[in-house]
């Protein structure tokens, strides 16, 4: 079974653009410590700049994972300069999703190996991205891809006084 990449297109965005706001603003809940209410603006926000023009906007790669005629994910990339979150020579991965019935098939592993390649022919030598320090999986994954911390950010919980 092979993985293509392929271009996604405005009906593919619109129908995943909600639960990946969702998906993101549950993420923000558990591991920022936000309100639910206040997650799902910021989420809502986050995706309104950096897709500002949907599937059409400029410097990034909004990708569609098939396995043969099957959809199995999709990857989203900002070129190098096209977000806060790239540099000047860095792309950065903003998202990356495997549809729960399709894991551990290795299909992650492919899409950031094709996108790596996609990359690699435009000239861009360097591919960075967030993880989340409880997403053991994801870490594991993209450690054995060549990925290496170049940042952290901690934290501690503590019981106030009182």
């Amino acid at each position: 079974m092979e993985l293509t990449l392929t271009p996604m297109t405005e009906q593919e965005l619109a129908r995943l653009w909600e639960p990946l706001e969702v998906g993101y603003a549950d993420d923000l809940v558990a591991h920022r410590g936000m309100t639910p209410e206040a997650a799902r603006e910021r989420s809502a926000q986050q995706l309104r700049e950096g897709l500002p023009a949907g599937a059409a906007t400029e410097g990034v790669l909004l990708r569609v994972a098939r396995a043969d005629d099957t959809e199995v994910g999709w990857i989203w990339v900002s070129l190098p300069g096209a977000s806060d979150a790239a540099g000047p020579t860095r792309a950065w991965i903003q998202n990356i999703e495997v549809h729960p019935a399709h894991w551990g098939r290795g299909h992650a592993r492919r899409m950031i190996q094709l996108i790596e390649a996609e990359l690699a022919g435009l000239g861009v030598p360097e591919l960075g991205l967030n993880v989340f320090g409880t997403n053991t999986v994801a870490i594991g994954l993209y450690r054995s891809l060549g990925f290496e911390v170049t940042a952290q950010q901690m934290a501690k919980r503590i019981d106030p006084a009182g």
